[in-house]
């Protein structure tokens, strides 16, 4: 939702950003008068709308944003270190307000907690990650590990480099999840022939896969929850 460029100072008050804020909540906002408020002036050529407006079109989208630097948001003719640093600021504060449920060692994590954390962890990964959660009796955490980077498809994708490492620790539970850079959370023919032996191998060693997750990068997927391999 973008708000047009003849959006300039006439417009009444109770219409501009932050009166919009104050009445409507900050849902309601389009992300170019979210920008402006954080901007807060514009230039001697242009009103800080348009400034926001311009911005967003040099990124393209917002996930740009969080992997840009300071000096690169100040190649926007416009924006000086100050809005940047602040902009920056702003970036990293959501950053940790969404990373502030994280479970910790220790904590009981469920599938739908687990799966929302490693959102925030691997989202913006783009390669594919296979990252094991091994919990004790009680579902808390004892380790959160990455196995692998590369594909569940791949030879060293294979079930013993996982129980491996859950030996060595009071392991009672695994979760497994790997993330699909594409986003798209469906699982392949190979992921479901890996979960298939996953659970297989820890029928065996006595560890119990309690999920298998895909993340994705606004979601995750729960092949426990969506299909009949752990039935």
């Amino acid at each position: 939702m973008y708000i047009s460029k003849s959006f300039i100072r006439e417009v009444p008050k109770n219409l501009q950003p932050r009166e919009r804020l104050l009445t409507y909540g900050e849902r309601a906002l389009s992300d170019q008068e979210l920008l402006a408020i954080l901007f807060r002036t514009g230039t001697r050529e242009e009103n800080v709308l348009n400034l926001s407006l311009r911005f967003i079109d040099h990124f393209q989208n917002l996930n740009e944003l969080k992997h840009s630097s300071i000096e690169e948001f100040q190649q926007v003719k416009g924006v000086g270190p100050v809005k940047a640093i602040e902009l920056k600021a702003a970036i990293e504060l959501g950053y940790r307000i969404a990373t502030s449920a994280v479970p910790k060692y220790g904590h009981i994590v469920s599938t739908k907690s687990a799966g929302e954390w490693l959102i925030t962890e691997m989202a913006d990964l783009h390669q594919e990650h296979l990252v094991v959660l091994f919990l004790n009796t009680k579902n808390e955490i004892i380790k959160k590990q990455t196995i692998f980077i590369g594909s569940v498809n791949s030879s060293v994708a294979h079930p013993r480099e996982i129980f491996k490492e859950a030996v060595k620790y009071p392991t009672a539970r695994i979760i497994i999840a790997h993330n699909h850079p594409s986003g798209d959370t469906q699982p392949s023919p190979a992921d479901l022939h890996f979960t298939r032996r996953m659970i297989a191998c820890g029928e065996l060693m006595g560890i119990n896969v309690l999920d298998h997750l895909i993340i994705g990068q606004h979601e995750y997927l729960s092949i426990h929850e969506t299909t009949d391999l752990f039935d």
